[in-house]
C-alpha cells in the first residue's frame, strides 16, 4: 500500500488515464468504465478501476503541476507495476494554429520547472512521449474525426499558473510549442526513469491568444474525445 493512492496490490490496471481533476477521473470512471470500482479516496485524489471493451483500466487523478503529478506517477510505476500512463487534461493554445476543444498530443514536453535541472544536474533532458502510444493515439484520433482539430507536436508544461513573466512564453511558440499546461514533463521524465510508457492527450480549454475559455463543468465532463482515443491508444499496446 502507497503513501498517497493507499490501494492494495492488484487494485489498479497496468493501463492508467490520469487526469489532473479527481472529479474527471470520477466521471470518466461513471461514463467510459464498466464494473468501475473506487479504490481510493486518499486526499480526495478519487482513482477507480474498471474494464473498457473487456479491457482492465484504471482512472487515477493527480492533482495541479508536476510535484502533484509526480507523486502519483512514482507510485503508480514502483508500487503498484502501472506500464502505460495517459494524462488526459486540458490545456491552453498559445497559437492560432490550435483552437479551442481542439486535441493536442504531446510528442514532447519543454517546461520551465527546476525539477529536471535538479535531476540531472543543469544539464537539459527533452521529455518525451512513447512512440507506440503516440502513434496509437494520432491513428485513433483520425479514425475517430479525421484531421481536423488533431495536433501532434511540442507542449509546455509550467509550474505557473499566472506567470509573473507572461511575455517569455513568445519563446516557446517561436519554437513550436503548440499549448501550455502543467503535469506531461514531469510524467515523461518519471516514466523514462522507470522505463514505462507515458503520453498526454490534451483538450484545448483556453486559448491565450483569443480569449475564448470553456467552463469548469465543462473541462469536467464534456472532454470525451481526448478519453475515447486515449483509451483506444492505450488498450492497443496490451
Amino acid at each position: 500500500m502507497s503513501t498517497h493512492i493507499g490501494a492494495q496490490p492488484g487494485d489498479i490496471a497496468p493501463l492508467v488515464l490520469m487526469p489532473g481533476d479527481p472529479l474527471r477521473a470520477r466521471w470518466i470512471a461513471e461514463t467510459f468504465l464498466e464494473d468501475a470500482r473506487c479504490y481510493t479516496e486518499v486526499r480526495g485524489m478519487y482513482g477507480y478501476t474498471g474494464t473498457w471493451q473487456g479491457h482492465r483500466v484504471s482512472v487515477q487523478g493527480s492533482g495541479m503541476g508536476q510535484p502533484s503529478l509526480a507523486i502519483y506517477a512514482n507510485e503508480l510505476f514502483r508500487e503498484y507495476d502501472v506500464q502505460s500512463v495517459i494524462r488526459v487534461g486540458s490545456c491552453g493554445g498559445m497559437t492560432e494554429k490550435v483552437g479551442i476543444r481542439d486535441l493536442v498530443i504531446a510528442s514532447g514536453a519543454c517546461t520551465d520547472s527546476s525539477m529536471n535541472r535538479i535531476t540531472f544536474e543543469g544539464l537539459d533532458y527533452a521529455p518525451v512521449a512513447d512512440f507506440g502510444l503516440l502513434c496509437a493515439a494520432y491513428d485513433a484520433a483520425i479514425a475517430r474525426a479525421g484531421d481536423e482539430g488533431v495536433h501532434v507536436g511540442l507542449i509546455y508544461s509550467s509550474d505557473s499558473f499566472y506567470p509573473t513573466r507572461p511575455e517569455l512564453t513568445a519563446r516557446m511558440v517561436e519554437h513550436g510549442a503548440l499549448a501550455v499546461e502543467m503535469e506531461a514533463s514531469a510524467l515523461y521524465t518519471i516514466a523514462a526513469r522507470h522505463g514505462r510508457r507515458a503520453l498526454a492527450v490534451c483538450t484545448v480549454s483556453d486559448h491565450l491568444v483569443t480569449g475564448e475559455e470553456t467552463s469548469a463543468l465543462e473541462r469536467q465532463e464534456t472532454f470525451g474525445a481526448m478519453v475515447e482515443i486515449a483509451l483506444t491508444a492505450g488498450t492497443a499496446q496490451d
